[in-house]
């Protein structure tokens, strides 16, 4: 008897389903991408080559002048043969990599802090703190990006920490902008009106209940500004503008390149070849990341 009233109520009982995580949700909609995918792939191999590149070349190789050699074309000893100075190019490519990923991944998280936290002020607080705000940030931005990063490496100084102050205050308009517009479209819902009825702190609303619900179109932003900032800071080495040579950086071996396009075009395919690659495997991420984090978007 006992045993019908278990099996009546167990079959009574409402079956539940689990509700996949949202990051597992995300994430089947992202390798869903062929394009995210071959993105994420390629990411994965730049960052196995910069991160293990002396075990493909030394640093030494990468500032040592052999002018004996110089313009030698690629062969089995060097891959992708050897510059006006003889420096050997696979080396100069693999450990400028890391120079300008660096620089753009710390730009980018810096004018992403920067700027979060001014959108987020403006966009709660609103009233003279908005004004102020956002009539700085339209002097800011009526200047030409590249003319401002430009003028703040002359003014400071070529190296690490200036470039990316520059790039830093370059960058950081676009998240005061997206972060104040996503504020104010989520600070009169129900969920926050209760929260400030609770007696939550400015700053614990911000954090715990605004940020959350905003974090998806912020890390979309931050992947596709991050090959955005690695252009920008290649066209500053270019120009003379980035790290002080003999430290290898990709816009200074292009710059380099320009007077031996015709007697020596290794010296400009490879490193440019390192540039559009690392910068189109962002962009196919940031892009596979957008549609994969868009809740109107279903598959």
């Amino acid at each position: 008897m006992s045993e019908k009233v278990t099996t009546a109520a167990a079959a009574a009982e409402p079956i539940k389903f689990k509700k996949p995580s949202q990051l597992k949700e995300i994430w089947r909609r992202f390798r869903k991408n062929p394009g995210s995918m071959i993105g994420l792939v390629m990411l994965c191999l730049i960052a196995f080559f910069l991160i293990f590149a002396n075990l493909f070349a030394s640093y030494d190789s990468a500032v040592t002048q052999n002018l004996s050699q110089k313009l030698a074309t690629p062969s089995a000893e060097h891959i992708f043969g050897l510059d006006s100075y003889g420096r050997d190019l696979l080396a100069r490519v693999l450990y400028g990599g890391r120079t300008s990923i660096a620089i753009a991944v710390l730009a980018t998280l810096s004018s992403c802090v920067v700027g979060c936290a001014l959108g987020a002020i403006a966009g709660y607080f609103g009233g003279k703190v908005d004004s102020i705000i956002m009539r700085g940030l339209d002097i800011f931005m009526s200047v030409p990006d590249i003319l401002f990063t430009m003028a703040v490496v002359f003014a400071l100084g070529a190296n690490t920490v200036n470039l990316v102050i520059a790039l830093t205050l370059a960058y950081f308009t676009n998240y005061v902008r997206l972060v104040r517009s996503q504020i104010l479209s989520l600070s009169d819902l129900e969920y926050v009106e209760a929260a400030k009825a609770g007696g939550a702190s400015s700053a614990r609303i911000i954090l715990t209940h605004i940020f959350p619900n905003a974090m998806g179109v912020i890390i979309v932003n931050t992947t596709l500004n991050v090959a955005k900032i690695i252009l920008y800071e290649s066209t500053l080495g270019f120009l003379g503008l980035g790290m002080p040579p003999p430290a290898p950086e990709w816009g200074q071996i292009i710059s380099d390149a320009r007077e031996y396009m015709r007697v020596a075009p290794h010296m400009l395919i490879f490193p440019a070849l390192a540039i559009v690659i690392t910068a189109c495997s962002v962009n196919l991420v940031g892009d596979g990341l957008r549609d994969a984090m868009d809740p109107h978007l279903k598959s």
